[in-house]
């Protein structure tokens, strides 16, 4: 092999932080190191027989795809090598020099520096090929592309920088050397390594391969002669798709070594679902459910989806069709008998049987987590606190499972002292009150702004259980979700409250006594306000405040203004309907006050005191502590 000039090229910074943490041996698993660098000569070889469909020259007369594991004693070194796809310079550089994947800032800025909990964050960023440096002060890559007729060697000591050069290889494919630190030499007996290959690499298709040393001639114990076996290269794991084999024939520890393959993580998933569907669409599908979300699932360019084959060959990689937005945490992967073997992702957009795949395995899907919600709610809610954002979204985009959807949701309520969300609608209509007839929400800013809501005060006094959502996403999520197990869903800030056989006749009579000691104060306050607001009104909503604002029945609420003004959308505006306590004191006092001045500065400070408890701020707040601060004083002489 022959190497041209060298040539320095420094890493981008995340990657100098990520290598300082895996130098500093972070992992106190080290061996998986094996794993990764096997996982990832594994899909080289997938990749290379995918192109290979369409020309069958990138073989080069060498079909039979492999991986081989080899020690060197003497040079202290460990050798990965494939004779998949390889790589061209312009990739090596995208592969080994960057961390091509969005996300990373926020990664870094989650480092606290304690070895153990880094560790678990590094895992949910997946960075196979970095493990190399978990074990080695420094790591040799060469590499040809399929197709071409150089190479290019890649060098790096996981220090500042790495250096590339073109070089002469035999054959194309991509061999790693790692360069063992002296404390690692455990990974240098045969025996050790085969045991790592069998452990985490039993499932992967393609022969994984170790050389088995030669046997001399030898004489027997009764003087016969033992001929000699020549050393061969022996393949030490099945080779055979894992999805393809029968259920009862793979062990749990299997199914979760495959997950850290196919979803590149380093936790064991919460969950999976392993099916093989015949009839009119036949298809085996293998979806797992993590156990922690990467840091940009809410990036809009993150590619998400399934990998996909075709009768066991690899097709693609995040094949998105198959699974909706809302789910797209699931990892695994679908293999189809029905679909062509040059099938793009172009033709996969309207094709029936993307269809009929798709909507089984989200059926799936909901059935496995309703499953896990119902039968390990510990699980469940780990699940939630995770991806329940995510799922949230689902009564807008799907709305033919929104039923199923719907039991997947979790809130916090008014019966829970935590913020955590884990009442389901379920379990809320088992706990209505007789008589109640609808399922009671409010949505706010955040948890203590929904649990201090002054909208709340007659569902305690009554005991009636409110939900509380302060997601950002709630709000969207509700326009959607209006019913659930034939009862409607009501906003406790939106219309005229009404709370049917839940009020009794005693109670609905002292109110129109209290609205008649006040009569006449509904049209003086809207002539002083105007156009500040749509209506004003009497309510008995309230026990403790003395007015606040809700939205009217069809008009949009402020908690949906907020959220299409923070996406850089226009907001339809709206005047809110002012409601007041007929039984408050101050709402008492402003009846009888006949300073038409004060009057006026009582009504507007109402208003901005109950815009304040349902929006959390402001238009004029100046003139509001002005004229607050005026009344004070007022009071004080």
């Amino acid at each position: 092999m022959t190497t041209a000039q060298k040539e320095t090229l420094g890493f981008q910074t995340e990657v100098k932080q990520l290598l300082n943490l895996m130098i500093h041996s972070l992992y106190s698993n080290k061996e998986i190191f094996l794993r990764e660098l096997v996982s990832n000569a594994s899909d080289a070889a997938d990749k290379l027989r995918f192109l290979a469909l369409s020309d069958g020259s990138l073989y080069d007369g060498d079909a039979d795809l492999r991986v081989r594991v080899s020690v060197d004693k003497e040079a202290n070194t460990v050798t990965i090598s494939d004779n998949g796809i390889g790589m061209t310079r312009e990739e090596v550089i995208s592969s080994l020099g960057t961390i091509a994947k969005s996300g990373t800032a926020e990664f870094f800025s989650n480092l606290t520096g304690d070895q153990a909990q880094d560790s678990q964050l590094i895992g949910q960023f997946g960075v196979g090929f970095y493990s190399a440096f978990i074990v080695a002060d420094a790591v040799t890559v060469t590499t040809r592309k399929a197709g071409e007729s150089t190479g290019v060697e890649w060098h790096s000591q996981g220090e500042g920088d790495y250096t590339l050069a073109e070089v002469e290889k035999e054959g194309r494919g991509t061999e790693i050397v790692l360069h063992l630190r002296e404390e690692e030499g455990e990974f240098l007996d045969d025996f050790r390594l085969r045991g790592i290959v069998t452990k985490y690499s039993d499932h992967i298709s393609i022969p994984v391969e170790m050389f088995k040393a030669p046997v001399p001639e030898s004489e027997g114990p009764d003087g016969e002669k033992i001929e000699a076996v020549p050393g061969e290269w022996e393949a030490i794991n099945r080779a055979t798709a894992l999805w393809s084999r029968d259920k009862s024939d793979i062990s749990d520890e299997e199914y979760k070594e495959f997950y850290k393959h196919v979803g590149h993580d380093w936790e064991e998933p919460l969950t999976w679902a392993h099916n093989k569907v015949e009839g009119k669409t036949e298809y085996t599908s293998l979806l797992y459910i993590p156990k922690k979300a990467p840091f940009d699932m809410f990036n809009r360019d993150r590619q998400t989806g399934l990998k996909l084959y075709v009768q066991r060959v690899f097709i693609m990689d995040d094949a998105e069709q198959f699974m909706p937005s809302y789910l797209r945490f699931v990892k695994g992967l679908l293999d189809s008998n029905d679909l062509p073997l040059n099938i793009s992702r172009e033709i996969l957009q309207d094709n029936k049987i993307t269809q009929a795949i798709r909507k089984g395995c989200t059926s799936r899907v909901l059935k496995m987590l309703d499953r896990m919600g119902k039968n390990k709610p510990e699980e469940y809610q780990t699940f939630w606190n995770e991806f329940g954002q995510v799922i949230k979204e689902g009564p807008a985009e799907d709305s033919a499972n929104k039923e199923a959807i719907a039991k997947l949701l979790r809130f916090s309520s008014t019966h829970t002292d935590e913020v955590t969300q884990n009442v389901s609608l379920e379990q809320y209509v088992e706990r209505m009150k007789e008589g109640q007839d609808k399922i009671y929400y409010v949505v706010a800013d955040s948890f203590e702004a929904a649990k201090s809501s002054p909208h709340l005060e007659i569902f305690r006094k009554k005991g009636i259980e409110v939900l509380l959502l302060s997601d950002r996403v709630d709000e969207w999520m509700m326009s959607h979700l209006t019913e659930f197990d034939e009862k409607q869903l009501q906003s406790i800030t939106r219309g005229d409250l009404d709370l049917g056989d839940l009020d009794d006749e005693e109670a609905k009579k002292a109110q129109e006594e209290s609205e008649k000691e006040v009569e006449g104060l509904v049209e003086r306050i809207k002539e002083v306000l105007g156009d500040k607001v749509k209506e004003v009104r009497f309510t008995h909503r309230l026990t403790d405040s003395p007015a606040c604002v809700v939205a009217d029945e069809h008009d949009m609420s402020s908690q949906m203004q907020k959220l299409m003004e923070s996406v850089g959308q226009a907001a339809p505006e709206s005047k809110p309907v002012f409601e007041l306590n007929p039984e408050h004191q101050l709402v008492k006092h402003l009846n009888v006050e006949q300073d038409e001045d004060k009057f006026v500065q009582w009504s507007e400070v109402l208003l901005d005191q109950a815009l304040l408890a349902e929006r959390g701020s402001l238009k004029d707040p100046a003139g509001f502590v002005a004229r607050l601060n005026k009344l004070m004083l007022d009071l004080s002489k």
